[in-house]
């Protein structure tokens, strides 16, 4: 028998929808904002990190790399990569650059996805999923954990939306940016220390054969 910690699907839904508040969000979409941008990144000490794609419908279809988001606390920059046409050097030497930490899920992915684009080194990257694992949190969408930890569901309605489409609507700017900043609020919480698996309501004991 082990313990540990997972939600259900059914329990999220009834969950209010987590909103990114009162947060700022830049779309980037012209070589002449990059360095802003990458400057404002900087100066602080973790960035939440996520990408997205244009979703393929089709067998053997592959987009590339629409959209790059790092987050803040309070801000949000999406970079068009899809407009910018690639990743910029001085977003590429932010993301190559292993003493300013990022931190997002599911990176591995993410990383690949930046490599196809431009050939380059990222560093300096926190991955959710293995973090959790000290927590005994089993799942590891960002919805479920974000759940578990502020019992609030992150909607993902438009996931499948065109993110080459000639505007990012304010659905897609706000999915987007909650994605990126959501990592830093789990990282942040859990390295707190206010999380207690044991305390938590979904903390339960599984049969691991059942698991396996």
């Amino acid at each position: 028998m082990e313990y540990i910690v997972s939600i259900d699907k059914e329990k999220i839904n009834e969950m209010p929808v987590a909103e990114y508040g009162d947060g700022h969000i830049y779309v980037v979409d012209a070589l002449s904002q990059v360095s802003a941008a990458v400057t404002h990144l900087r100066k602080h000490a973790l960035v939440g990190f996520d990408t997205e794609t244009r979703p393929s419908f089709k067998r053997g279809e592959r987009h590339k790399l629409s959209l790059i988001q790092l987050a803040t606390p309070d801000d949000c920059f999406l970079f068009r990569i899809n407009k910018l046409e690639s990743i910029p050097m001085k977003l590429k030497q932010y993301l190559e650059d292993a003493k300013c930490p990022k931190v997002g899920l599911s990176t591995h992915d993410d990383i690949n996805q930046i490599v196809r684009v431009s050939k380059m080194r990222p560093r300096g990257f926190i991955e959710i999923q293995e973090l959790v694992k000290r927590f005994r949190i089993a799942d590891m969408s960002l919805q479920k954990i974000y759940a578990i930890l502020f019992g609030q569901k992150i909607s993902k309605s438009q996931r499948l939306t065109n993110w080459d489409a000639d505007e990012l609507s304010e659905g897609q700017q706000r999915y987007a940016a909650i994605d990126a900043w959501a990592c830093i609020d789990i990282y942040n919480r859990l390295m707190s220390g206010e999380f207690i698996p044991e305390q938590s309501p979904y903390y339960h004991a599984i049969d691991n054969e059942q698991q396996s």
